[in-house]
């Protein structure tokens, strides 16, 4: 089934959230957590799965929606349909500083693999899934990278970056190295794999992960400068400690000043 034909326009520049208008019965999907505003007149659905429909009977369905828990997601996503006369909107925002990237399934060959997490919505009809990894190295070590999402069908899809958004255009055997949370997604074309850093002081002192992701070309590949995982550490390395007391966190003035108080929770 085709998707359905929505419009949007993307507004913000480092908070960023998109508008989409939908005509009557054109809906859109989207993860919880990510809707930000809507017209009277459009309806909430909690639906089993994407609604893409591509799956057939009930065991089909079951299977096709148990496979995005894998990723950490829902089982349940949320349609927003357009049940009146006019042109109705809704809204999307991202979930933390960065950019939202309008992907148009039909310039890619109908399907894009993205970050686990990078989802945002996506017009009815496109599929969710994930795009499991069928390189050993890429299970065992490939971190945030491993599982990946696809995106399938012939409408929009929105994925958010995190930071700031490069795309590369990779010519044939053209290769890219990046850290594997840095990356949003990229073009079924491009071939995805793990690499060892490779080095003793790389391995021991490099604080850069001991592996990172190659990708080869030809296609597009989407990298984001802030993954939500860094951001994360980031925040929690510089959380206040021992009941929000600020003796200097991060330096060895605030560990001495945690073993004086008899604070060791460190």
């Amino acid at each position: 089934m085709s998707a359905h034909d929505i419009d949007y326009q993307i507004f913000g520049e480092e908070m960023q959230y998109v508008e989409i208008e939908l005509d009557p019965q054109e809906a859109v999907v989207a993860e919880a957590g990510s809707f930000m505003m809507m017209d009277t007149g459009i309806t909430m659905d909690t639906i089993f799965g994407d609604g893409s429909n591509q799956t057939s009977g009930v065991l089909g369905k079951i299977f096709s929606a148990g496979k995005r828990v894998l990723t950490g997601e829902s089982l349940f996503m949320t349609a927003f349909l357009n049940a009146e006369s006019g042109k109705k909107k809704v809204s999307f925002a991202s979930p933390y500083p960065g950019k939202i990237v309008a992907i148009d399934l039909t310039k890619y060959g109908g399907k894009f693999i993205c970050q686990k997490d990078a989802f945002l919505c996506a017009a009815k009809g496109v599929s969710i899934g994930i795009e499991f990894s069928k390189r050993l190295g890429r299970g065992l070590f490939g971190g945030e990278g491993f599982i990946m999402q696809k995106l399938e069908g012939d409408g929009m899809a929105f994925v958010h970056a995190g930071g700031t958004l490069a795309r590369k255009e990779l010519a044939a055997g053209e290769t890219l190295k990046v850290d594997t949370g840095c990356i949003v997604g990229f073009t079924q074309q491009v071939d995805y794999d793990i690499e060892f850093v490779g080095g003793i002081k790389n391995t021991v002192f490099g604080g850069e992960g001991l592996f990172f992701a190659t990708l080869k070309g030809p296609g597009a590949v989407y990298i984001q400068s802030l993954p939500f995982s860094r951001l994360a550490g980031k925040v929690w390395a510089a959380a206040p400690r021992g009941g929000g007391k600020d003796k200097g966190e991060g330096s060895i003035l605030g560990t001495i000043g945690d073993i004086l108080d008899g604070d060791n929770r460190f």
